[in-house]
């Protein structure tokens, strides 16, 4: 808070613009009296001259998949509608002992399933820029929370794009840092090896600020690993690459295409060096991510069968096996079940091999070839998604759904950090960014180059600046 506006007011502000904007379905649950009374008491201890939170007063906004202490955590989803969380996670613990103030918890796609929050069992998220267009998922909620000013700054997850697509999609900030940076612990498993607590925002300074609180090691996740402890030292020029074929790609559109290309130029006449690459790996990104995170969806989601918490069956069954049937196939939606049935589907012993094991395979070539890139260039750059927002029902075939994550699925696979900039418009007014990654546990510097593209974009279309 800057001193000129006390919590209270602007936890009023926000609430103000949450009922203002409810069509848009962002958010399963506003706490409205607990944050008018943390805002309250905030405001009383700046009063009496204590120390001040990084985060002090920052209002914001959980995806329905990261726990809060003695509040509903439902994944979006049927089966877990009435659990309420018995702790918090390490980031909602974190942002709490850093004084940010918890809005409420934000619509999503079922369990983080999907790529533009229709598959909410509490029906689907509207982007603010055109009501009758998706946001983008699986955080959608989260995303047009920030994008309508519903909150400062929301946390998503993103095991493929959830984050880095929405950011897109409602012409915001939206950035996965590599995988191990914040802790997984108190959040709701998708795919355990490929999912990460991302942020969203609508300044650079803004996500630095909540992922400096957010990130560092964690006794309750063996993975998370230790903060970066510097900034890179900053180069006047730095050395970008992009891969040729992601740009030539067929599914590609052509204004986003275009844009891109044009901004590449941009960063050739700043003095900045761009090389074009052939990334022969690409077409095999997309089956081996879906191989492999299907397959840890259906052993992590095993966990819900209507016995211990979450939705059961009412009805007499002759035994625990038909109790497991009703309750999964009535509490899961039809995206989730889809994902089970194919994870299950690989890791059966007759295909583990065929499909599994040679996923696995990929990946490690993956992550050899992306060591081998960053040993040349500063950073990757490539478009977030293929189209811009899409309407509403508007795309119905699963397949065509899941090839339109082959941006953003990559980074995820290798564990590196990726950022999706709102830098563009297309000549209907509809947002799209520029998707820049750096080497794995390089998040300051990824932030740094982003904030120079930002800038040089921002110079172009202003030259007065």
């Amino acid at each position: 808070m800057n001193g000129q506006i006390t919590c209270v007011e602007a936890v009023r502000h926000y609430l103000e613009k949450i009922s203002a904007s409810s069509q848009l379905n962002a958010w399963l649950e506003v706490y409205d009296i607990e944050a008018l009374e943390k805002a309250e008491m905030l405001d009383s201890q700046r009063k009496a001259g204590a120390p001040l939170g990084r985060l002090h007063g920052v209002i914001v906004g959980l995806k329905d998949v990261i726990c809060y202490k003695d509040h509903k955590a439902s994944a979006s989803s049927r089966i877990l509608e009435n659990f309420t969380s018995v702790y918090n996670a390490t980031a909602t613990e974190r942002l709490l002992g850093d004084e940010a103030i918890i809005i409420g918890r934000q619509n999503c796609d079922e369990f983080a399933m999907g790529s533009s929050n229709e598959n909410s069992a509490f029906g689907p998220v509207r982007n603010a820029i055109d009501e009758e267009r998706v946001p983008g998922g699986s955080s959608g909620g989260s995303a047009v929370a920030v994008q309508a000013g519903m909150c400062m700054v929301s946390l998503g997850s993103d095991t493929g794009g959830s984050v880095r697509q929405p950011a897109d999609f409602c012409g915001i900030i939206g950035m996965k840092p590599s995988y191990g940076s914040i802790s997984r612990y108190g959040l709701i498993a998708y795919a355990s090896s490929f999912d990460q607590i991302g942020i969203f925002g609508n300044t650079i300074d803004d996500v630095r600020l909540v992922l400096d609180v957010i990130s560092g090691p964690d006794e309750f996740d063996s993975t998370a690993r230790q903060r970066p402890s510097h900034i890179p030292a900053q180069k006047d020029y730095y050395k970008f690459c992009y891969f040729q074929n992601a740009l030539e790609h067929p599914s590609l559109d052509p204004t986003i295409a275009g844009e891109i290309k044009g901004f590449t130029d941009k960063l050739t006449s700043a003095g900045h060096t761009v090389e074009r690459i052939d990334f022969e790996l690409l077409e095999f990104i997309v089956p081996a991510y879906y191989v492999l995170t299907t397959a840890e969806a259906s052993s992590n989601l095993s966990r819900y069968d209507g016995i211990k918490y979450g939705y059961r069956n009412s009805n007499q069954q002759n035994n625990l096996n038909e109790l497991y049937n009703y309750s999964r196939s009535e509490g899961f939606g039809p995206e989730v079940k889809r994902r089970i049935l194919l994870g299950t589907f690989v890791l059966s012993a007759g295909y583990f091999d065929a499909y599994f094991t040679k996923a696995q395979k990929v990946r490690r070539l993956l992550i050899e070839k992306t060591k081998e890139i960053f040993s040349q260039y500063d950073a990757i750059i490539l478009p977030t998604v293929p189209t811009p927002a899409y309407k509403i029902g508007e795309k119905k075939d699963p397949v065509e759904i899941f090839l339109a994550d082959i941006y953003t699925v990559y980074a995820n696979l290798v564990g590196i950090p990726a950022i999706s900039l709102p830098l563009f418009k297309n000549d209907q007014g509809l947002p799209f960014g520029l998707q820049v990654m750096s080497s794995q546990n390089n998040e300051l510097h990824l932030l740094s180059l982003s904030k120079l593209l930002i800038n040089l974009q921002l110079q172009e279309n202003n030259p007065h600046l």
